[in-house]
């Protein structure tokens, strides 16, 4: 397994589109050889391979706006290729914040012929989680469940850190994915001493086993573990990068 940088971890260092290359030279030089590239400024897709090839960089999946993938899948398709990725992710399911089931199954219906699409055009969908996929119905199926059966060819990635936020466990999930994961979020979960609320911490730096996530993902076919800490709190998220970063270099990843 090879380790990456989601870029939506550097996102306040991504607003233009020099700073945005800066971040990629940045990235490179902590140790990671493959990145996501979420929460950026707009940029074409001849740039970013540019960007790529001159750090020495391989993208392996993306965060693509909800609205361009339905507008036109098989444009977003042609982008990636450029850039030398097949891997188009959403970040979640539209609407904001409260999952319900009147918006997922808008996700399903508009979802399914871009899903279908994208595959066609021999690039891969892959939805990242958060916890509120987790609740369940009157039936006890969770949405994640049900997405595997309303959605063939759909692919995930697990993101651990919002698993074990929904009181479930990342070692169970990755062998229930078997086969739809290429690509996984690692960030680990720590506890404030002020008020017990959950944080997100560099990996190594929580109180997740991540020794155990990652011989089950190794187990799981996964290919890309993508480091991602969406707050920083006061530290620089660089920083963060490079703690996670060498705690998994010491547990012998590269």
């Amino acid at each position: 397994m090879i380790l990456g940088a989601q870029f939506y971890t550097v996102k306040d260092y991504t607003k233009d589109l020099e700073s945005f290359a800066d971040s990629l030279k940045r990235v490179a030089d902590i140790g990671y050889t493959t990145v996501q590239i979420s929460g950026t400024c707009d940029f074409e897709a001849d740039w970013l391979a540019e960007q790529l090839k001159a750090t020495g960089l391989k993208c392996v999946l993306t965060h693509t706006k909800a609205d361009k993938i339905l507008a036109d899948p098989k444009k977003v398709c042609d982008d990636h290729k450029i850039f030398g990725c097949r891997n188009i992710g959403l970040g979640m399911i539209p609407g904001g914040k409260g999952l319900t089931e009147e918006k997922y199954l808008k996700f399903v219906e508009d979802y399914k012929p871009a899903l279908e699409t994208i595959n066609a055009n021999g690039c891969g969908f892959f939805f990242h989680n958060h916890c509120e996929e987790f609740k369940r119905n009157a039936e006890g199926k969770t949405f994640m469940e049900r997405m595997i059966d309303d959605l063939p060819g759909i692919n995930f990635t697990l993101d651990t850190y919002w698993v074990q936020y929904a009181g479930c466990d990342a070692n169970v999930w990755l062998n229930k994915l078997k086969g739809k994961l290429e690509c996984i979020h690692l960030k680990d979960m720590a506890i404030s001493p002020e008020d017990w609320s959950h944080l997100m911490a560099p990996v190594g730096y929580g109180n997740m086993d991540f020794e155990k996530i990652i011989e089950t993902a190794a187990g799981c076919d996964v290919k890309y573990l993508l480091v991602e800490q969406d707050k920083c709190y006061d530290e620089n998220p660089f920083d963060c990068l490079k703690k996670s970063y060498g705690y998994l270099k010491a547990l012998g990843l590269n």
